[in-house]
């Protein structure tokens, strides 16, 4: 057996890949959509069958693409979106589509989750505030709101755990997907009881526990019918896309860290104990390997931000053309300060409310200045929750991986802002299906343990901050701090006022 199939279940699509089983390298992929429904606001939701339909259909596709028998596949394994709630029955079957991880409806189950528990006792817990975000939250709201349907729940699971079941006829999740439900005790690696109990919520609705790198069930013959796989083909159990991309990133001794800018951006490093902030601004997911630890910070609006202000004020412009303004500008971006706060705000504010916003605009401000404002009010909002890992374990570089990294000035206005070198992979797009191919490698015995990934993961340059930089940004990224501290209250308010005009009623 030659290769290893690793299918990334992403939020708009799955990404099915191909890793030759001798040095973990692509040999091949393909991906295949599917559709996000959004029946209200703040509803987001995914169809299961969807999902499989995405991941017969790639595995057929990609088997055939790349020449390669389905005898040839040592192993299936997956990354999977996150923080998502789908209930099935015994039989396996959906109860409705899924809440994945951007459904944000479960608030009142939120405010009540820490009335019940209190918000320092639930972080203590879980690693995690206790927040709509996370599947817990997302249960309750189903079992208030569709009291009948959550009456026939008998698992709940995430994306990658149905597409186990859907190869395997079997439920398990693994730790770090469970680590994403707001039910795990981190430390003790186990579904908390005492939470189960406050929440109201069944423990038997909660799937048995797994390492990522186990072999948890075979291909049937009914799920090879529908892949081209071979039947009795070892299916591993995968991780949540974050912890199978900190392997990907090669970051599996405590220490290193990895970001990566997509729509969001986060940054991640690997620990043997979570880190829990005092201010709860920050967050832990268990790693693949369930030794290990991630603390991690995630802000909601990085490329997103770009992508709005490309598209709104330079439409069919090349993104080359804007990448030019970064060093049009100088540090500073002429006194502009931007703030990325256009989805509101995970780590480190929490603030739902918090608002996207330009300062500092005056008659010489120019295109450049506007354009490197928005790259650099990303860059301070990371250099923020970068701080805060950095008390948890010093960070002496950052891994980058996504396809910011390409952006050669960025990268180098990162360094400059951050004050630590990167570390940009060969290959910066495949990092969260190469760590779920590791875990699956591991599975079967082709790789004694994670350490191999930091092997995989190849630095092909590093970026290091200009001497003398860093000082430059400093006093823009007091400002940015200031900006955000003195407009919070109004971002309130803006709130207030939003509601008042849902509800028809009058703005006072």
């Amino acid at each position: 057996m030659t290769h290893i199939l690793a299918h990334d279940l992403g939020t708009s699509q799955n990404k099915a890949a191909l890793y030759r089983i001798d040095d973990c390298s692509l040999e091949s992929a393909v991906t295949a959509s599917y559709t996000t429904h959004h029946p209200a606001p703040g509803w987001v939701e995914q169809d299961p069958a969807d999902w499989w339909d995405a991941v017969a259909a790639s595995t057929r596709q990609l088997l055939s693409q790349a020449g390669v028998s389905p005898t040839d596949v040592a192993v299936v394994t997956f990354s999977g979106q996150m923080m998502g709630c789908l209930l099935v029955d015994g039989a396996g079957e959906p109860l409705g589509r899924s809440l994945i991880w951007a459904d944000t409806r479960s608030t009142e189950p939120e405010a009540w989750m820490n009335q019940q528990v209190g918000e320092d006792l639930g972080y203590r817990i879980t690693g995690h505030r206790l927040s709509a975000s996370y599947s817990a939250a997302k249960a309750l709201w189903l079992k208030w709101n569709r009291p009948e349907l959550f009456a026939r729940a008998a698992r709940m699971l995430n994306a990658k755990d149905y597409m186990v079941y859907r190869l395997t006829g079997e439920f398990f999740t693994d730790y770090s997907d469970a680590s994403s439900t707001n039910l795990l005790d981190i430390r003790r690696r186990a579904w908390s009881t005492d939470l189960t109990e406050a929440f109201g919520l069944p423990a038997a609705l909660l799937p048995e526990l797994r390492a990522s790198a186990e072999v948890v069930g075979s291909v049937s013959a009914e799920a090879a019918a529908a892949t081209g796989l071979a039947q009795g083909t070892p299916v591993a159990m995968g991780g949540g896309d974050g912890s199978c991309a900190c392997v990907g990133a090669g970051v599996v001794e405590p220490g290193r860290a990895y970001n990566v800018i997509g729509t969001s951006s986060w940054i991640s490093l690997a620990a043997r104990e979570p880190h829990f902030d005092p201010a709860r601004r920050t967050f832990n997911w268990v790693h693949l390997d369930p030794a290990l630890v991630t603390p991690c910070g995630t802000m909601q609006a990085a490329g997103f931000s770009y992508g709005w202000y490309h598209d709104t004020f330079f439409p069919g412009v090349d993104d080359a053309v804007l990448a030019a303004h970064i060093d049009a500008a100088r540090p500073g971006a002429g006194g502009v300060v931007f703030l990325p706060y256009l989805l509101g705000e995970r780590s480190p504010l929490w603030d739902l409310n918090a608002r996207g916003a330009f300062i500092g605009m005056g008659a010489a401000t120019s295109a450049a200045d506007m354009t490197r404002a928005v790259f650099e009010g990303i860059g301070y909002n990371l250099r923020l929750i970068l701080e805060i890992l950095d008390q948890a374990s010093p960070i002496a570089a950052v891994r980058m991986i996504g396809g910011a990294a390409r952006n050669r000035s960025w990268t180098q206005m990162l360094a400059d802002i951050w004050d630590r070198p990167l570390e940009l992979l060969a290959d910066v797009e495949t990092a969260t299906s190469r760590g779920a191919a590791v875990a699956g490698g591991i599975s079967v015995g082709a790789y004694p343990d994670y350490s191999v990934a930091a092997e995989f993961a190849q630095v092909s340059r590093r970026v290091a901050p200009i001497a003398g930089r860093h000082g430059h940004y400093e006093v823009p990224f007091a400002r940015f701090r200031e900006s955000y501290s003195l407009l919070a209250p109004i971002f309130g308010k803006l709130a207030v006022d939003a509601a008042a005009r849902k509800e028809g009623g009058k703005l006072t």
